[in-house]
């Protein structure tokens, strides 16, 4: 029998897949090893964390903005039970170590005030108007959607100026930080998430109420790597301030000048300014979940095949507009759902709480102009 009529096998495409996804993680792999050899061990290990939260997310469908909307609009609670079983997992860890280790760790604690509810607000309804909060907008642009590769630069522009403006919208008024710590603040942390998460069980439709494996997987995964997270850089997850610092080098670099901003001139942000961003700890992690979501989608067939869709322009302008009120509503609310709700909740910060409310307002509000700016059907 000639070379020409050997049958061929199904080995040579399986053979090619391997390789491929064998590469993905190779060169995953050696990113960490170069941020490990010249950045240090640590910086390593969170670009690691990274990678395992963008993994996470994409590969177990995983995310904020959509267990929302599927609450709102169809009453599917699981989605929301889940993040709550989430934090409640890393409460447990993080306000004990907290507690233990004062001047060590640090909370994600903020004040609450008009700012913060007001930005919050906005930040609920603009996440619902591209269908990406702050690590969901990385995971998007990740994975190759394009709403979401149009909406990341602007958040990160978004991001910064609200970081330049913040000191005068904290002037309106605010009250001081206040926490729950100590075993006694893990225990009223964990019976109001048991409480929330029982109020949207029981107003959900029956027959949705149960969580799935993928679901509570997930929110295992991110629990273990948001308390890594917290051990590892002495901080907890979040999302905005890397992403303004994104753009504040750039600003940076292009010649503009950042003294009017107390934010950008404290000392240290100025610092980080004039770092390097692989010693950042939140880019670090910002980073790693666009390379996750992008290995998980390149990992998948056709994963990254995602065609233009045909929205009208103004769907376009209305990303463009809520990727800069994502990132400037963020940062005037101290954080997105991952810095301000998932991290804030279980941190002990009573801001997170406020938080979650103002921007679960916000998100009914989101919901209805999403259509309106022509992002809802496509053809």
């Amino acid at each position: 029998m000639s070379e020409a009529t050997i049958p061929q096998g199904r080995g040579g495409p399986a053979l090619d897949i391997l390789a491929k996804r064998g590469g993905l993680v190779l060169v995953a792999l050696v990113c960490i090893a170069l941020v490990a050899l010249f950045a240090g061990a640590r910086y390593g290990m969170m670009l690691a964390i990274g990678l395992g939260f963008g993994i996470a997310l994409e590969g177990l469908r995983f995310g904020f903005a959509g267990p929302w909307r599927a609450m709102i609009l169809r009453r599917e609670p699981a989605g929301i039970v889940a993040q709550l079983l989430s934090i409640g997992i890393v409460a447990t860890v993080a306000i004990p170590l907290l507690a233990a280790h004062p001047g060590e760790l640090t909370g994600a604690q903020a004040p609450i005030g008009w700012a913060m509810i007001g930005g919050a607000f906005i930040f609920g309804a603009a996440m619902q108007v591209v269908l990406g909060c702050g690590s969901g907008t990385l995971v998007n642009a990740g994975s190759g959607n394009p709403v979401g590769l149009l909406a990341l630069p602007f958040f990160a522009i978004g991001s910064f100026a609200g970081a330049y403006h913040l000191i005068w919208w904290t002037g309106l008024g605010a009250l001081p930080i206040l926490t729950l710590s100590g075993w006694s603040g893990l225990i009223v942390t964990l019976a109001a998430l048991a409480a929330v998460a029982c109020l949207f069980l029981w107003l959900g439709k029956p027959g949705t109420r149960r969580l799935p494996r993928r679901l509570v997987i997930a929110a295992i995964a991110l629990a273990a790597l948001a308390i890594a997270n917290l051990v590892i850089a002495g901080q907890p997850w979040g999302v905005v301030y890397g992403l303004g610092l994104w753009a504040a080098k750039g600003f940076t670099a292009l010649g503009g000048d950042l003294s009017g901003s107390a934010f950008w001139r404290a000392g240290g942000s100025e610092q980080i300014l004039q770092s390097s961003i692989l010693t950042d700890y939140t880019s670090l992690t910002n980073i790693g979940i666009i390379a996750g979501a992008f290995v998980v989608a390149a990992w998948r067939s056709g994963g990254l095949s995602q065609k233009l869709p045909s929205y009208p322009m103004r769907a376009w302008l209305a990303t463009i507009v809520a990727g800069f009120l994502l990132g400037y509503s963020s940062r005037l609310a101290f954080g997105c759902n991952v810095g301000a709700f998932f991290s804030g909740v279980s941190t002990g910060s009573l801001h997170g709480w406020v938080w979650f409310v103002a921007a679960f307002a916000g998100a009914f509000l989101g919901i209805r102009l999403r259509p309106l700016a022509g992002l809802e059907a496509r053809t």
